[in-house]
């Protein structure tokens, strides 16, 4: 008897896994085997281009100028580095066919990104609040969409997710196969978004405070911050070895920050006036000296006219959070603002209510959300950049949905016997 009831949750998470897969490979095949241009999902086909260029033998290049500013047939760091490798990769086995991307990245996301939820759920709540969570995320609109696209997203929430679960798992068994683990996922989601590295000083810190009374090897908390240093280290040389100047990773943080924080947007977020040319006098310059110079500039925005920068911010927050439709956006960009984040915003912020009595234990994921959210609100509120924060709030959708049901449930009890009652009595 118990064993057939220990059954019933795996059959039912196998059921929600295979849903989400089938649901992400039509919407892939709906995109086809060609990348174009579609909302929300544009830089598809810079990653694409980039891709053919590795495999015709032209490195990380463009044959034309291309955005923000990488003249034809000149080295770029400005886009990740490994997931035109991936794509690369693909096509070097396939041949050049998208679809076949498409489709891996359908059962990556629509299987990983589901299991990974419901294993956070079952360790911070419990099962049943993880299955409800895993079945929210299967048929959630963003994902599906993002999943098929040729573009980091995918790969990213898995790494957070991921690194996460090992966060949880290190806290109970801190043993070295789990902080290399730790390392290796944080270095990995570091390559696809280098956002990241804010985050992990944080998730380090609280590791820190929560096995302080354990027995745990000091230097196993630099194993993560020396794995990540390795597999970044490569891509280091390598700028240098182009630009002559230190570049860590990617050349995209000083022109994000410069063109988000421009003074022509005022202190109202426009998507059509986020494409900011680079001023004349820095024409010329390579990419790394561009990150250094136009990050100077945004620092000097912001200093200039302080009241602006906070009225802009403010501004970006409504875009970031915004769950209605708007006129300026494409039928398939309200559709998922409406029907994915519109429909679960009221749940995600009920469950952050419902885990507030027991705060320790969803910490990790509090803090990835509140950095997460507010270095992009701070820079570049694109809705994509919120979909790792997503994925970590379905833990809490999950949690209040569940407790809905069984309110309900409660409720048609009560109202059963009181209608058993009443009808007694008569």
């Amino acid at each position: 008897m118990l064993k057939r009831d220990r059954t019933k949750p795996k059959q039912l998470l196998t059921l929600i896994l295979v849903v989400a897969v089938l649901i992400r490979i039509a919407v892939a095949l709906s995109m086809g085997d060609k990348v174009t241009v579609l909302p929300g999902i544009q830089d598809q086909v810079s990653y694409d281009a980039l891709a053919r260029s590795l495999l015709d033998g032209r490195g990380y290049s463009f044959t034309k100028n291309w955005y923000p500013f990488t003249p034809a047939n000149t080295p770029t760091a400005h886009w990740s580095f490994i997931y035109p490798l991936y794509l690369a990769g693909v096509y070097a086995l396939t041949g050049y066919h998208p679809l076949a991307a498409r489709l891996v990245q359908s059962v990556v996301g629509g299987a990983l990104i589901c299991f990974l939820i419901y294993r956070i759920g079952c360790r911070v709540v419990n099962e049943d609040s993880g299955l409800v969570a895993a079945g929210l995320a299967a048929v959630y609109g963003y994902f599906i969409y993002y999943n098929a696209a040729l573009m980091t997203e995918t790969f990213f929430i898995v790494s957070v997710l991921l690194s996460l679960h090992l966060s949880l798992e290190i806290k109970e068994q801190p043993t070295f196969r789990r902080w290399l683990g730790l390392g290796l996922t944080l270095g990995i989601a570091t390559l696809l978004r280098q956002t990241i590295l804010v985050f992990v000083p944080f998730l380090l810190l609280w590791l820190f405070l929560e096995l302080r009374k354990a027995k745990v090897r000091w230097w196993y908390f630099a194993i993560p911050i020396i794995t990540i240093i390795l597999l970044v280290a490569p891509w280091t040389i390598r700028n240098y070895s182009v630009y002559h100047q230190f570049l860590p990773l990617n050349s995209n943080a000083g022109y994000a920050l410069y063109a988000s924080n421009h003074p022509h947007l005022g202190t109202r977020w426009s998507n059509e006036n986020i494409v900011v040319p680079v001023p004349e006098e820095l024409l010329g310059q390579n990419e790394a000296q561009l990150n250094d110079a136009l990050s100077q500039k945004a620092v000097e925005f912001i200093l200039a006219d302080p009241q602006r920068y906070l009225w802009l911010t403010l501004n970006k927050t409504l875009e970031y959070f915004k769950f209605w439709p708007s006129r300026d956006s494409s039928l398939i960009s309200n559709l998922n603002r409406v029907l994915s984040f519109g429909l679960y915003l009221p749940f995600m912020l009920v469950g952050l209510y419902l885990s507030f009595s027991r705060w320790r234990s969803y910490l990790p994921l509090y803090l990835f959300s509140i950095v997460h959210t507010g270095i992009h609100l701070l820079s570049w509120p694109a809705p994509r950049y919120r979909l790792s924060v997503d994925a970590v709030l379905m833990v809490f959708a999950g949690l209040a949905l569940l407790q809905l049901f069984r309110q309900l449930n409660s409720w048609r009890l009560s109202f059963f016997q009181f209608t058993k009652r009443e009808g007694s009595s008569s």
